[in-house]
């Protein structure tokens, strides 16, 4: 029978492993793994490309990240850098984003299911938060101004708004994931294709069918370049 002290330990290296296979991306086993986009191997991420055939210009791209974006009609624009981009970033469990906010713009309540943010604001104000999850749905929130930092944690569902009405406003994030996807919260309840029933989100949402329908009708533009 094994000792007390063995189970201990045992109990301790499943633990071990459980916490890393829950890791947003998978550590890298080697200096890098550059992606190959154009492998039919299907995995969790991408197939590498021999190292013998990568260069710098894997790991770059020329962004122009300080360069000021065009809104949409919610007055944002998130110009995501990641994998698809840099295929260096592939196994490195990281990207970056410029957002741009007009002047009472707003990135809306999204979440990133694969990743925690950290954000910084380069110009202008920023009004943000995050809520936390069933039951208790508590808002985090914060006023930044130029050169504060605020965390996301990674799920939950989170925004920014600028309340400026006549500056627009700046900032860089940088994600726990090279590829941390984007949910957007009233794009997937009321854009989705094909339209989640109306009695479902009526009754989800407490209210008459006809306000879902118009809701369901209004063109719900990504803000996500």
């Amino acid at each position: 029978m094994a000792s007390a002290s063995s189970i201990c330990l045992l109990a301790a290296l499943l633990a071990l492993v459980s916490w890393q296979a829950m890791a947003s991306d998978p550590s890298p086993l080697q200096d890098f793994c550059v992606a190959d986009m154009h492998s039919p191997v299907l995995v969790n991420g991408f197939a590498c490309l021999d190292p013998k055939d990568v260069n710098a210009d894997y790991f770059f791209k020329a962004a122009m990240l300080d360069t000021p974006r065009k809104t949409n009609k919610v007055g944002s624009n998130v110009t995501l850098i990641n994998v698809m981009q840099i295929p260096g970033l592939n196994t490195l469990g990281i990207s970056i984003a410029r957002i741009d906010y007009a002047p009472l713009g707003q990135n809306p309540p999204h979440t990133h299911p694969r990743a925690t943010e950290i954000l910084t604001v380069l110009e202008g104000t920023l009004y943000v938060g995050f809520v936390t999850s069933n039951p208790n749905n508590t808002l985090f929130s914060k006023v930044l101004n130029k050169g504060d930092v605020f965390v996301f944690p990674e799920g939950l569902i989170h925004f920014q708004f600028n309340p400026n009405p006549h500056q627009p406003a700046v900032a860089i994030a940088a994600l726990s994931s090279q590829n941390p996807g984007a949910i957007t919260i009233a794009n997937a309840v009321f854009g989705s294709k094909p339209p989640i029933s109306d009695d479902v989100l009526a009754k989800a949402f407490q209210v008459e069918k006809g306000t879902i329908d118009w809701l369901q009708a209004q063109f719900w533009e990504n803000n996500h370049y």
